[in-house]
């Protein structure tokens, strides 16, 4: 195990060398940053506005594009931007205009004050933020599967991996601590600074050679962009069906529970210092530390058992958050919490993602991988929604952690299943 740890670093340092790997790191910086800044740390802006916590509620539906993206990725595959193609090509165009658009967005978001004259407006900004940062992962999930082969696809994950959760930590605990030291106009001015890695790598990067051109001439531009990708999937694998059972299952009992954790920090006690401290700067150190595990093992052991130890450890670590209801103010177990969630999410994130890479067909890159994308995120974000009811009716946040976890189980039960027949074998 030490001999192949070690060989495996070599080897990534090694493909250094090559710059695919050091663009994905700052292309998953680019297609992190955002998120958090039209999610939790809007939302903490919203609070500190005053804006009450039934409009905050609303505000968190605009995620709901990084999981609807699906229905515009066959634009990604089929339409050539206009001089932008010219430029940069097919990629790296939908690239450009997805980084710039949320480069002016995030400026003018932060000249804006969340008051009620300008809510609406605020609102209608935050939506486009949304709308071409989940554009931009469409297109960076294409490009990352397009650059390099099949093999390379684990280094390439987990560099990619590594800049989203960077871009999350300076989106998440940096932000918060620029708007308590200045305030949430520079601290968004900042991020929107920050936005100019990616436009730089846009400009520097190379444009990949193995997507297909597709030409809709003469032919129904419904079923080449939508359809034939779903058939083409369904025509690869006799058990197609299974598969995107799983992937709705797989993430379900993490996510059906993450729009609660803060208010559960909070509620047991925990300051907000205390609180982005632990799950946002020691956090996202444990979610780089299971990403790195889950590229090294997968790379060493291919996918299908990783896969089936993530499914497990998924359910498993929310049992812990279960334990901290009990236990309330701890803070010995809510370090110890967040360390196994994390390294949890790192390394189910980056074997997933692997999975995903080597099921779709290169012939319809994006549109299949944003629909499994969509599949795996759309289940949980509509079970969250009813978490804030289910602690209500029970006057307790426990129940909540274990129906979560159960949620988990169908997804165990099927990478067994997958893990028995040797699907994917290597």
């Amino acid at each position: 195990m030490i001999a192949n740890f070690k060989n495996f670093v070599i080897k990534i340092l090694l493909h250094l060398k090559n710059k695919n790997v050091l663009v994905l790191f700052f292309l998953g910086f680019s297609s992190g940053l955002p998120l958090l800044l039209v999610f939790t740390t809007l939302t903490a802006w919203l609070r500190d506005e005053g804006v009450v916590r039934t409009t905050i509620g609303f505000f968190g539906w605009v995620t709901l594009f990084y999981g609807l993206k699906f229905l515009w990725s066959p634009l990604i595959d089929r339409l050539n931007l206009p001089f932008l193609f010219n430029l940069f090509g097919k990629r790296r165009s939908w690239l450009f205009l997805s980084q710039f658009i949320i480069l002016i967005m995030l400026f003018v978001l932060s000249i804006l004050t969340p008051g009620d004259e300008s809510l609406l407006f605020f609102a209608c900004i935050t939506l486009v933020i949304a709308f071409f940062s989940a554009t931009q992962d469409i297109v960076v999930d294409a490009y990352r599967i397009e650059i390099m082969e099949d093999k390379y696809q684990g280094l390439l994950t987990a560099s990619y991996q590594f800049g989203y959760r960077v871009a999350l930590l300076i989106s998440g605990a940096g932000a918060l601590f620029i708007a308590d030291l200045y305030s949430w106009s520079i601290a968004y001015q900042t991020m929107s600074i920050l936005m100019l890695i990616g436009l730089t790598t846009t400009f520097l990067c190379q444009e990949p050679e193995n997507y297909v051109q597709k030409n809709p001439h003469n032919q129904n531009i419904f079923i080449l962009s939508f359809v034939e990708p779903l058939r083409d999937f369904f025509s690869r694998y006799k058990e197609a069906y299974i598969i995107i059972l799983f992937i709705c299952f797989f993430r379900l009992s993490d996510l059906s529970m993450a729009v609660m954790a803060n208010p559960f920090y909070l509620d047991i006690g925990f300051t907000l210092s205390e609180i982005a401290t632990v799950t946002k700067i020691f956090g996202v150190a444990m979610t780089l530390l299971g990403a790195f595990l889950g590229g090294f093992i997968v790379f060493n052991y291919g996918v299908i058992r990783p896969l089936f130890a993530g499914a497990i450890l998924i359910s498993t670590t929310t049992l812990m958050f279960a334990i901290l209801s009990v236990l309330g103010n701890n803070m010995i177990v809510f370090v110890l919490t967040i360390a196994l969630d994390n390294i949890t999410g790192g390394f189910a994130g980056t074997v997933f993602i692997v999975f995903l890479s080597k099921m779709v067909n290169k012939n319809f890159t994006a549109t299949q991988y944003a629909l499994f994308s969509s599949l795996m995120l759309l289940p949980g974000k509509f079970m969250s929604g009813f978490s804030g009811w289910l602690v209500d009716y029970y006057d307790s946040y426990t129940n909540l952690f274990l129906i979560s976890a159960f949620l988990g189980i169908p997804s165990i039960l099927i990478s067994y299943y997958f893990l028995k027949k040797k699907f994917m074998a290597e």
